[in-house]
């Protein structure tokens, strides 16, 4: 059936329509109803649940949180109840973690006023006060395509069509979507959101911004030995197993009843085509160190997501004519941290107080110019501004060096507010980082032992990814000549590596290699449509509710 062909989709009318239930999206919504209680927000989330989506580390700064919610410290449901008490930093060889001073690590790096708990949680907790102020959400539902009006400003967005099969006839179960209008759509997707990118292309946001820097995070939450759980410790480390040119690092976060959040963050401006950010993290726990940890423990949950990290000089321009981008859809991690979440609901609620201004002065679909104009003075910027050039130095000069250069930068800017090496460049986009695969050798990656370390299917299974099987796959390769005669060729397949969920497959087959999308394996994390070496593969919404179901992470 041609578009033409099909109904019209029914529509809904809102104030504001805002694409995500992330922490920057119910911020935008909670601060627009605190403004203006007679405001009609609507919230659609693609994810089956508020929170179903969302991974994070998590230590939230709560200097956002504490302007949003003032008192959420004395409310018995808010699910952040352990306070940072003991802040590490280590280097790390394969066989010893060295601990650095922490006299030496700028005060911007302090995390003892920080909170540890589950991100997705912290959502869970406030949609309900979203809902509580009028806030419509809507989980369950994609945001497909944005919505413009005939002078090209954003009218709002469409939910994705439901009970269409995999050869694109229509299913007995097939539904229109709806179209959500709005004097305003603020786009809070995270990081490499799939309309943003689109918003992002077509009004030319990144004119004059660096390109888009982002990283890989693989999380895994245990429940360990209460005799080894230390309520309250954090700890960071650098090195291996990593080499010295691959940018990344660990986390390790005791919280709350005998749980340990543990993650690996690699940047995705790599260079081996063999590496395997999932086998790395995997191998990461069999360190001394940190297989103790776990030994005799039991493993909850497993996720992976992208993370922005271009920072400051890669910010793009954040309005345009009907809307905003807002959270990580803009990319306000602050990457030496590893944190966005006091940034992201920042931006949010900044947003908001623009929005309610220019609704308040019968203003609608207009550009908000001045939010835009206000975030690099805010705290948002300020955080950002410090931090600018950790990545870029990380990149250029290797870890070693690079991370040395990135303190001393980072304390020159935090007593003198100046850098000796002004704003660095990020040079290039992370997929066109690869060589060739004739000049590095496979990596012989350690068997997962099934106690410590994993492989990729089972620790799928514990995300509980699922997606209707009956349905168009939502990985859209744009050309299968070039991902044989280039991804495959060339770069030995990297896809099969890069994606930490088993969704892509070189099959050896008579006529020749196959390329295999398992597409109902995917979690999400948007590292294909970031790393392939041509560009050649876009994430695309998958029918609403489809994707992980992750719990508490």
């Amino acid at each position: 059936m041609s578009t033409e062909e099909l109904p019209p989709r029914e529509s809904m009318e809102f104030d504001v329509v805002i694409v995500g239930a992330g922490p920057s999206g119910l911020a935008a919504a909670i601060r627009l109803k605190q403004l203006n209680a007679d405001l009609n927000i609507v919230v659609v989330e693609k994810g089956s649940e508020v929170g179903a989506h969302i991974l994070s580390g998590a230590v939230i700064d709560p200097v956002s949180l504490d302007k949003l919610v003032p008192d959420w410290r004395e409310d018995a449901d808010c699910p952040l109840k352990t306070q940072v008490k003991d802040d590490r930093f280590y280097w790390t060889t394969a066989t010893s973690a060295i601990r650095l001073p922490n006299f030496m690590m700028p005060p911007l790096m302090d995390n003892h006023h920080c909170y540890i708990g589950s991100l997705g949680n912290v959502c869970r907790w406030l949609a309900p006060k979203a809902e509580a102020l009028g806030v419509e959400i809507y989980p369950g539902f994609a945001a497909v395509e944005v919505l413009y009006d005939d002078k090209g400003a954003v009218r709002g967005i469409a939910t994705g069509d439901m009970g269409i099969a995999k050869d694109g006839s229509h299913k007995d179960s097939y539904t229109r979507g709806m179209e959500l209008l709005g004097k305003y759509t603020l786009f809070a997707e995270g990081a490499r959101g799939s309309l943003s990118k689109q918003l992002i292309a077509k009004f030319s946001l990144d004119a004059n911004s660096e390109p888009p820097k982002f990283g890989i995070g693989l999380k895994e939450v245990w429940e360990i030995d209460p005799a080894k759980h230390q309520k309250g410790l954090i700890q960071h480390s650098f090195g291996w197993p990593l080499n010295n040119s691959t940018g990344g690092g660990s986390f390790l976060y005791h919280y709350d009843d005998n749980k340990v959040a543990v993650g690996f963050v690699l940047h995705l401006n790599y260079d081996d085509p063999y590496l395997s950010p999932f086998d790395e993290f995997q191998r990461f726990k069999t360190h001394p160190s940190i297989r103790s940890v776990f030994e005799g423990g039991k493993r909850l949950a497993y996720g992976a997501r992208a993370i922005t990290e271009g920072g400051y000089q890669s910010v793009p321009r954040l309005s345009f004519p009907g809307g905003a981008l807002i959270g990580c859809a803009a990319g306000f991690v602050n990457v030496p941290r590893i944190k966005g979440v006091h940034n992201a609901m920042g931006s949010g609620m900044l947003a908001a107080e623009h929005v309610a201004a220019a609704l308040g002065a019968g203003r609608t679909n207009d550009e908000l110019s001045e939010y835009e104009n206000a975030w690099r003075d805010s705290a948002i910027g300020k955080d950002l501004h410090r931090v600018r050039n950790v990545k870029p130095l990380w990149s250029k000069f290797g870890t070693i060096v690079g991370v040395a250069l990135g303190g001393f930068d980072m304390w020159t800017n935090t007593l003198f507010g100046f850098s000796l090496f002004g704003t660095q460049s990020h040079a290039k986009p992370d997929r066109k980082t690869l060589d060739p695969a004739r000049t590095h050798a496979p990596i012989a990656y350690p068997k997962p032992d099934g106690k410590i370390s994993f492989d990729k299917l089972s620790s799928v299974f514990m995300s509980n990814t699922n997606h209707e099987e009956d349905q168009p796959v939502h990985l859209k390769v744009a050309d299968l000549n070039l991902q044989k005669t280039s991804e495959h060729d060339v770069f030995a397949g990297p896809s099969n590596r890069y994606c930490p969920a088993g969704v892509y497959e070189w099959v050896e087959e008579a006529a020749g290699p196959r390329f295999q999308i398992n597409a109902q394996n995917c979690v999400h994390c948007k590292t294909c449509d970031i790393k392939d070496p041509n560009g050649n593969i876009t994430w695309v919404p998958p029918e609403g509710g489809g994707g992980p179901n992750y719990e508490a992470m």
